[in-house]
């Protein structure tokens, strides 16, 4: 299988949800594709999780100097 992009790997999930609410597949092929929709679920929820470690905030500092920090997420900060 080529790797696939985060963005190709999202359309996919969301035809293989489309097919299974759809609910005219059989059991067999409902099966394999709920297997192949957490594969890519796992896959995007990986992406995301390195994507977020890469970003940084600029914020400006009381000199007006641009500042890099790590980003923390709102549910993960810890208040001083």
């Amino acid at each position: 299988m080529a790797q696939k992009t985060f963005e190709q790997s999202i359309k996919l999930l969301e035809r293989i949800v489309q097919e299974l609410e759809d609910g005219d597949l059989p059991l067999e092929k409902a099966i394999k594709k709920f297997e192949e929709g957490i594969k890519l679920t796992k896959f995007c929820s990986q992406k995301l999780d390195e994507t977020e470690k890469k970003i940084s905030v600029l914020l400006k500092n009381s000199e007006g100097q641009m500042t890099e920090k790590p980003f923390v997420p709102d549910d993960e900060a810890v208040d001083d």
